[in-house]
Formats: C-alpha cells, sequence, structure tokens
C-alpha cells in the first residue's frame, strides 16, 4: 500500500475496514447516487500531489504578486501598524497559550484563567473601570453588546451615537440592534469636527437607552466635553458608554475618570498586527454596579480561594452566559478572543505604564509632524482645526483617489479614501520621518 506523506497510519486501513464491517473505503459512499460518483480523477491543483519543496516554490511565485509596500500603510480607519515586540510572539506562542480554545469549564486551565486574569486586571487599571470581562470579537461587536446592556437596563429604545462614529462599527451596531427594534441617533458634528451637544437639548431624553461617544473619533478629532456627555447621561438615566483608543489613555482622562458607565475598545493596537482584518479584541468594561455587571456578556474570570485556602482562578457569574441559561443570556456568542486577550496582556506588562506613556507621545508628535508636513508642502489643508490622536482628515488641492492609486504603483499606501479630496491618515510610531517626507515628496510628484 502506498504511504501517504502525512497521515501515518493508512497501512491499517484494512484492518479499519474489517472493524466496522465493510470491504473498501468507496462501500462508505454507496448511499451517493451513481450519478454523482466521479469516475475520473478531480481536475485541481497540479494532476498530481506536490512535494513540500514544490509546494514552498509555488507560494513564493504567488507571493511575488503581492504588492510591495515601501513603508507600513497610512491607512487608517481602524486597524493601526505597530511595532510588536519578539518577545510578544515567543511567549504567546508556547503550548499553554497558543489554541484556538476558548474555556468554558468554570475551573478548566489555572494557567490560561490566571493569563486572562491579568488581562481583565490591566485592562481595568487603564480603563478605570472595576469589572473588565474576557475579550469579545472586536470593537464594534463590543460596542453592540453596550448598547444592548443599556436596553436590558432601562428597556428604552433609542440610542445616541455621533455622526463621526467608525462607519464599520456603526455597520456592526445597526446589525445587532435591527431585532431588538432599537433606534440609532445620530449626534450631528460641529464645524472643528467634534460633536454638538447642544443637540442633546433638542430630544427627549426619556426615550434615549444609552448614548455613546468615541475618543478620537473616526476622522481622529480629540472630544473636549465628555463630562458633559456623563453629566447629561446621569441626570437622564441614560446608560453612557465611551469607546476609546486603548493607547491614548496612558496621556488623556480615562472613561472610569471621566464618569462613564461602560467603556469599549479594541485591543489591536497591542501587540496585534495587522492581518487580513483579525484576529482583533474587543474590549468591554464597567463599572463595579451590579445593574451593570449582571447585564455584562462574556467570561469574566475571577479569584478565589480552594478549601484548602490556595489561591485559584475560575470563571464567574456563569449564569448570564448562554450555555447555562439559553433563553436569559446576556449574550448568544459562546466564543471569544482569549488567545489574543493575552497578547494584550504581555504587550501592556512588557511596555510597562511608562512605556505605554512614551509610545503615546510619540505618535502623538509623529502624526503632527506629518499634517504639518503636508500642509507646509502646499498640499492641501487639514479638515477639521482640532487637536487629534493618531489619526487625521486631510483635504488635498487636487482628486484624491487618484493620488491614492498613484502612490500605490509607487509603493506607499496612503490614507484612507473618504471623499473626492478628503483623505484619512494614520501616522504611529513605525513611521518614520524618512517615511513621512518620502510620502509627502510622493504625492508632490503624483498630484
Amino acid at each position: 500500500m502506498n504511504m501517504h506523506p502525512w497521515l501515518p497510519n493508512l497501512s491499517r486501513v484494512q484492518e479499519m475496514l474489517k472493524a466496522i464491517g465493510v470491504d473498501k473505503v468507496e462501500d462508505l459512499f454507496k448511499d451517493v447516487p451513481e450519478d454523482l460518483v466521479l469516475k475520473e480523477d478531480l481536475k485541481i491543483g497540479y494532476g498530481k500531489p506536490l512535494s513540500e519543496e514544490e509546494i514552498r516554490e509555488r507560494l513564493e511565485q504567488i507571493s511575488n504578486n503581492n504588492a510591495k509596500l515601501r513603508y507600513p500603510p497610512f491607512l487608517g480607519g481602524g486597524a493601526y501598524p505597530h511595532s510588536v515586540p519578539s518577545a510578544v510572539k515567543f511567549i504567546i506562542s508556547r503550548s499553554e497559550f497558543y489554541t484556538a480554545y476558548t474555556p468554558y469549564q468554570p475551573e478548566a486551565n489555572q494557567g490560561l484563567l490566571q493569563a486572562l486574569f491579568e488581562y481583565q486586571s490591566l485592562m481595568a487599571e487603564l480603563l478605570d473601570m472595576e469589572v473588565v470581562n474576557s475579550s469579545h470579537y472586536d470593537w464594534g461587536s463590543s460596542l453592540s453588546e453596550a448598547v444592548l446592556m443599556g436596553n436590558r437596563i432601562n428597556g428604552r429604545r433609542k440610542v445616541l451615537v455621533p455622526e463621526s462614529i467608525n462607519p464599520l462599527h456603526e455597520e456592526v451596531l445597526r446589525t445587532w440592534i435591527s431585532g431588538k427594534g432599537i433606534e440609532l441617533v445620530k449626534i450631528p458634528m460641529r464645524n472643528d469636527g467634534k460633536l454638538n451637544l447642544e443637540f442633546l437639548s433638542s430630544i427627549n431624553p426619556d426615550e434615549i437607552s444609552s448614548i455613546y461617544v468615541q475618543q478620537p473619533n473616526f476622522y481622529g478629532v480629540m472630544e473636549t466635553e465628555l463630562e458633559y456627555v456623563t453629566e447629561w447621561a446621569k441626570k437622564h438615566n441614560v446608560i453612557s458608554i465611551m469607546g476609546v483608543s486603548p493607547i491614548l489613555l496612558s496621556i488623556t482622562k480615562s472613561p472610569g475618570e471621566l464618569g462613564f458607565d461602560i467603556a469599549v475598545g479594541d485591543g489591536q493596537e497591542l501587540g496585534v498586527p495587522l492581518n487580513f482584518g483579525g484576529p482583533y479584541n474587543g474590549i468591554i468594561a464597567t463599572r463595579m454596579e451590579m445593574k451593570l455587571v449582571r447585564q455584562m456578556p462574556g467570561r469574566i474570570v475571577g479569584m478565589t480561594q480552594d478549601t484548602t485556602g490556595r489561591r485559584g482562578f475560575t470563571l464567574i457569574l456563569q449564569t448570564r452566559e448562554q450555555f447555562a441559561r439559553r433563553e436569559k443570556a446576556t449574550s448568544n456568542i459562546t466564543t471569544n478572543e482569549a488567545l489574543v486577550a493575552i497578547i494584550n496582556a504581555v504587550y501592556i506588562s512588557l511596555l510597562g505604564k511608562n512605556g505605554l506613556k512614551e509610545l503615546a507621545i510619540e505618535i502623538y508628535k509623529r502624526s503632527h509632524y506629518a499634517v504639518e508636513s503636508m500642509e507646509k508642502a502646499d498640499l492641501g489643508y487639514r479638515k477639521w482645526d482640532s487637536d487629534f490622536f493618531e489619526e487625521f482628515t486631510f483635504s488635498f488641492k487636487a482628486n484624491y483617489p487618484k493620488i491614492y492609486r498613484a502612490l500605490l504603483k509607487k509603493g506607499i499606501h496612503g490614507g484612507l479614501i473618504i471623499g473626492d479630496r478628503d483623505a484619512l491618515f494614520c501616522v504611529t510610531e513605525v513611521h518614520s520621518k524618512r517615511a513621512i517626507d518620502d510620502l509627502i515628496n510622493s504625492i508632490k510628484e503624483v498630484m
């Protein structure tokens, strides 16, 4: 019998067939109608199995068709290139962590549960919130879960979101709330790119379940009146939700300090490289108030003691989860992003509090250098004259989609197209002065 290079037990096929009472493999498919059975070799691939070396060579040939970028992408919009220390990949590649399995048995795998507890603790400190779950899929799913929390708490049917919300998050949110009959109402923007909070005086607050704000907003603009939002929400028994960049928290006020009920965000910036849109990690946190905690979706790891007094970790409040009480569950998602959460914990631990602060300051400086240099080069102007972080919106003097395509031919991935002349640029610590200057010179050449 011919041996397959990857499956070591084909020599025992006859033994297995005999054990189940059939003579040959084809007998296992005798229920398939004869006219549907393929009588010849399937014409697929290369007509024969390829050797490992042939596969490697072919994949390298295919990869040569990929666009070659000279620098990390300047593409904004919710996915950000950051430097990831080699130690992060080394640690999370250990067999104890590196698995697609999400634990849901209460006391399973103490090491993994402790790592997730550390993630929760680090996020709680960053967000200044007492309760953090052990992850969701991404920012959009965390936001949607937060809005549904608000609906379950007060039973109201409208949610306020900024006009400047990330459109991808909005799309996810609209999908989630459509089956609940919740209406999405947008808070308009001012001419400076910030929220027009005067709008709040024109609506009936008794109809509002929750209010959501994003810091910075989709266009990179920093909001400055967030305390007003939480005061208004408390006055009218509205659940306040803040979406925030976790790196920004090292240099600005946290959701807890500002008085928000729930905080959401994405852990992609914390040690997760760009990779076809995922995997990410949806962050969700809340204050230690039982009406909020009882409605919190997802798994929560707690620390306790066993009967002998030894420290242990366990999943807590599991009656909130769908595998325990499906009809009363706070969420019907039964998986999460445990591995990415551990990546976040490792990344934060490696950088430390001072490292995160230095990183945020460096991002702030480089992004401001980029926009100032673009204006100095007379390419156009910053669309909103407000402070920003990591991303900024730039209005060009020429058609930007044409500029974008010309930059790609030069091996530069420019900012996200958001209009005929407008683009959203992202600049982080991985974009050197040389890269920024080359971007600007290349734009001048193709304009």
